[in-house]
């Protein structure tokens, strides 16, 4: 099957594009772009810059991929946009290049879901099987790790972290580093309240995993007692445990700070 392209789109000289892809009315692709197999973008889409395009992605009405990014540092250099394979881009979404400042390139994994109005911003680092609701908002240097859930109408600080598995709820703000498996919520002073227990099932994570998860929150997040100390009780779990390795690598490497649990919050 050839590619079908609309007599409107727009497409530069030098762009590569790869088999069976669809563009559609008012499409415009960039000089430098890079299309792989099976691709479709909709109508009035734009993909500009340095940006390369996996198989499978598809692109809704007036979604901007590559574009400047809206960093007051940036000064033209070659930043690029880098995205897997089998995402979907709907209405209204951007997605920024990189900047000299934050490594050169704005990274998204595969099948992610970005909602409508949702925005990645320059040098963002975006993993796999990700849902940012609609709205949400991830400010320069983000980072969202697999699986996790950036709810409706929500914000993440520039250089804060989402963690694996992790969910936030709507119209919430991020301002540090939310920790992998868990779920937070509450506006503007946001705060993490428990596990994220539905997802953790979803993603096959046995009771055992669960139970061992719940203990290593309860010592890091609930405790009274110094952060170091905190961290040393987790050690001294000693539950080798991938999931609970894997909090505790997080924690350790928070370099804005980690949210803590809300004391109103039910148990987890």
């Amino acid at each position: 099957m050839s590619n079908l392209i609309h007599p409107s789109a727009v497409i530069a000289d030098g762009a590569t594009i790869g088999e069976r892809v669809k563009v559609g009315p008012f499409c415009t692709i960039g000089a430098h772009a890079v299309l792989g197999d099976d691709c479709e973008l909709i109508s009035h889409v734009s993909i500009e810059g340095y940006t390369t395009i996996g198989k499978g992605n598809r692109f809704f009405p007036f979604s901007s991929i590559g574009a400047e990014p809206q960093d007051l540092k940036y000064h033209g250099e070659p930043s690029r946009v880098e995205i897997g394979e089998n995402n979907t881009f709907r209405e209204y979404t951007t997605v920024h290049r990189g900047t000299e400042g934050g490594g050169m390139v704005t990274k998204v994994g595969s099948n992610n879901l970005m909602q409508t109005y949702t925005h990645i911003a320059h040098d963002c680092q975006i993993g796999n099987d990700i849902v940012l609701a609609c709205s949400a908002i991830l400010a320069g240097h983000v980072e969202v790790h697999d699986g996790a859930i950036v709810g409706a109408m929500s914000a993440v600080h520039q250089f804060a972290r989402v963690g694996k598995f992790a969910m936030l709820g709507a119209m919430c703000t991020a301002l540090k580093d939310m920790p992998p498996f868990c779920i937070a919520g509450g506006g503007y002073q946001m705060s993490v309240s428990g596990l994220n227990l539905v997802g953790l099932k979803r993603r096959g994570l046995s009771n055992d995993d669960i139970r061992l998860l719940k203990e290593a929150y309860r010592l890091l997040f609930k405790s009274k007692a110094l952060h170091k100390d905190r961290l040393q009780a987790v050690e001294d779990m000693q539950a080798n445990n991938v999931y609970v390795d894997e909090l505790l690598a997080f924690v350790r490497s928070s370099e804005r700070g980690v949210m803590m649990h809300n004391i109103k919050a039910t148990d987890v």
